[in-house]
């Protein structure tokens, strides 16, 4: 998707029109999946007219334990990436962890994200904004909101101006997040950029004893709602047909039969905000 693209459904300077969408899976786990999640989430949003981006993650870099799943292999599911674009006609959205991996990954996908973890990697930054492809980098837990400008600003002055941040909580304490909503138009201001708000990885609950992350996901409403109303310009939500059943970051997770609720809601709310 072309940043062009991506701002032509909001009203520049102003955030109105509609938020536009980048959910799916957390990790691709098969085509069936992707395509049977893919199917859904785009006839949930062409209804809502809300602009979708299928995200999936090709492989799973962050990961508490060694046995931890991982991916089912990098060219198999970037091809699965590729598929699901050509297929519904949506752009595509992964993240890269190493230089190497940027032009590969840009080959089958729109967007290149950046994770939280990674958002001070400057090499990384540049390889991803050479590829002229857009880069939505993830706020790192770690960092304050007005920090993302410099962040950006490596990807503007790589020559591409297609760069949006997304918001997923911050770190308090050792086992938990919190969300400043104060961020959200922070970034806005000071990033010269859309906004994304990441609801379910700003509900994790990292670095559990067991190895495994938990999450909240009875609060996917409070914050998806929270971050409409501040004026984000998109949300970030990952989904699965039985979230128990995901390989990976399952307890965080909204069901897929639960989904177009809250969007319709969401939808309404935006209106209303538009109006104020």
């Amino acid at each position: 998707m072309k940043f062009e693209d991506m701002l032509s459904y909001l009203r520049p300077g102003t955030g109105k029109g509609n938020f536009f969408l980048f959910a799916g899976p957390c990790a691709i786990e098969s085509e069936d999946m992707a395509m049977y999640i893919a199917e859904h989430l785009k006839r949930i949003t062409d209804e809502l007219r809300i602009p979708f981006v299928f995200k999936g993650s090709y492989r799973k870099a962050n990961r508490s334990r060694l046995d931890s799943f991982t991916g089912i292999g990098d060219e198999k599911a970037l091809k699965i990436l590729g598929k699901v674009r050509d297929t519904f006609g949506v752009p595509t959205v992964t993240d890269i962890h190493e230089t190497r991996e940027a032009e590969m990954a840009a080959e089958y996908v729109d967007v290149l994200q950046i994770p939280a973890f990674l958002c001070r990697q400057t090499d990384l930054l540049v390889a991803a904004a050479r590829t002229g492809k857009m880069v939505n980098i993830k706020k790192g837990q770690f960092l304050s909101p007005s920090s993302m400008s410099h962040a950006v600003g490596k990807v503007l002055e790589s020559g591409n101006k297609q760069v949006s941040v997304t918001e997923r909580g911050t770190t308090f304490g050792y086992q938990d997040l919190l969300v400043d909503f104060r961020g959200i138009p922070v970034m806005r201001e000071q990033c010269g950029c859309p906004v994304i708000m990441d609801i379910t990885h700003s509900l994790q609950q990292p670095n559990q004893s067991s190895g495994v992350t938990g999450g909240l996901p009875s609060l996917i409403g409070t914050i998806a709602k929270a971050a409409i109303a501040v004026g984000a310009d998109g949300i970030f939500l990952e989904t699965h047909p039985e979230p128990a059943k995901a390989k990976s970051d399952g307890a965080n997770m909204l069901p897929l039969d639960k989904v177009a609720g809250l969007l319709r809601q969401l939808t309404v709310l935006r209106a209303a905000v538009n109006e104020l």
